[in-house]
């Protein structure tokens, strides 16, 4: 029986005051702020109880594709591949006989696209459509709208809460970065026997490498260089508590040199579980009779030269971390030559490449050691620094870069 002029009116005046209603309510939500489950539950009563609804699977774009939503439908959603089966629709479209076993039970898809980004889509069976038959292309344009509506509010939303993240992470980092900042010597020495001078570039806000130069007797003194595998914050701390570690035990234990390493790797080992690792390098000099005694823990060779002969410091194990016990342990001693320059470093200085991919090596660090020499320690770093920017040009450096240069006269 076809429907009088005014009958038709009357719906399309009732449908329209049904849109109006169903908009109001969503957008009241939103600037209410109301929260995800919150603004899905709405949806889901608008799509039900006022569309007459219930057939239908609303697809949406978290961290990964996810069923928000589905009704009258069992659907394992773990197992479906939905930008394979959704991303060839660009508007709403009408489904026919060839479409995929996902949607041969449904008749429309609509999706959402925000910021030319495909984030949503809405698919719908017609076979309990309202108000009637003749309002389904303002019904699937209304649906389009609404979804709409919804999904662009749920994405700013997990915009929104993404930049509050970023802000208080950044606000985490600065202050981590502050603390770390205490772990490393204030002031080093600088008087008629020596020329202490460090310089440390972090590749992000917080920085896995460390040095150190601090007295433990009467012209006795401990120096060390490290450098923690891997980069990010579950790195940083590691070290932090690693340089708390070298400073105590050095300290306030009547420890060996051998003895300290043992027990640092002990402490890297339980702390890290074997999943990172430190290189180490430290020495004990003992300025009455210039002896020193060093151990170098799987690190960058430092370089001792007096201008004339270049001896590179490689003796002593593995990286700390790596084994529960170190497989072996050298400790070497010497005799710290006059006017003699210890540079201790980290990869970030012998790995930094150019826009030729080519690394510059300790070979260019060592002509500048003795083409500057006797050049202060500061202006020698700051020197170093200046050429490693030169090399890299416009690359970034991709490594915390840590100098320490002593100098003994």
């Amino acid at each position: 029986m076809l429907k009088t002029r005014e009958q038709l009116l009357e719906e399309q005046i009732s449908f329209g005051d049904l849109k109006l209603q169903a908009l109001l309510e969503l957008t009241h939500a939103i600037n209410s702020n109301s929260n995800y489950e919150q603004l899905i539950q709405l949806y889901e009563f608008i799509l039900k109880q006022q569309l007459n609804l219930n057939k239908f699977i609303f697809v949406l774009k978290r961290e990964n594709w996810d069923v928000a939503l589905k009704s009258g439908v069992k659907i394992k959603h773990k197992e479906i591949d939905f930008e394979k089966e959704l991303f060839r629709f660009e508007d709403v479209t009408l489904l026919d006989s060839s479409a995929s076993e996902l949607l041969n039970d449904f008749d429309y898809v609509v999706p959402v696209i925000h910021k030319e980004q495909k984030i949503a889509f809405l698919i719908v069976s017609d076979e309990t459509v309202a108000p009637s038959q003749s309002q389904q292309p303002r019904l699937t344009g209304f649906l389009q709208t609404i979804t709409n509506v919804l999904v662009v509010a749920l994405e700013n939303k997990r915009l929104t809460k993404a930049m509050l993240r970023q802000v208080e992470l950044k606000k985490e980092l600065e202050i981590a970065k502050e603390m770390q900042q205490f772990l490393f010597p204030s002031a080093l020495p600088k008087n008629e026997r020596m020329d202490i001078a460090a310089k440390y570039k972090t590749h992000r806000e917080v920085g896995g490498d460390y040095y150190d130069f601090f007295e433990v007797g009467e012209n006795e003194y401990i120096f060390c260089i490290a450098d923690v595998s891997g980069k990010g914050v579950s790195a940083a701390l590691l070290m932090a508590n690693f340089q708390a570690c070298v400073r105590a035990l050095a300290t306030y234990n009547n420890f060996t040199l051998e003895e300290l390493v043992l027990e640092l790797n002990k402490i890297v080992f339980g702390n890290a579980q074997g999943e990172k690792f430190i290189t180490f390098f430290i020495a004990y000099l003992n300025l009455n009779n210039r002896k020193l005694k060093y151990i170098n823990a799987g690190h960058n060779h430092p370089v001792l030269t007096n201008g004339k002969k270049v001896t590179y410091l490689k003796e002593g194990s593995v990286g700390l971390g790596m084994f529960e016990e170190l497989p072996f342990l050298e400790v070497q001693q010497l005799e710290l030559p006059r006017n003699a320059t210890i540079l201790l470093y980290t990869d970030g200085v012998v790995e930094l490449r150019n826009r030729k991919g080519e690394q510059y090596e300790i070979e260019r660090v060592i002509n500048i050691i003795h083409a500057y020499y006797p050049l202060k320690t500061d202006d020698l770093n700051a020197i170093l620094f200046s050429k490693l920017d030169e090399w890299r040009d416009e690359e970034d450096y991709v490594d915390d870069t840590a100098v320490l240069t002593c100098r003994f006269f």
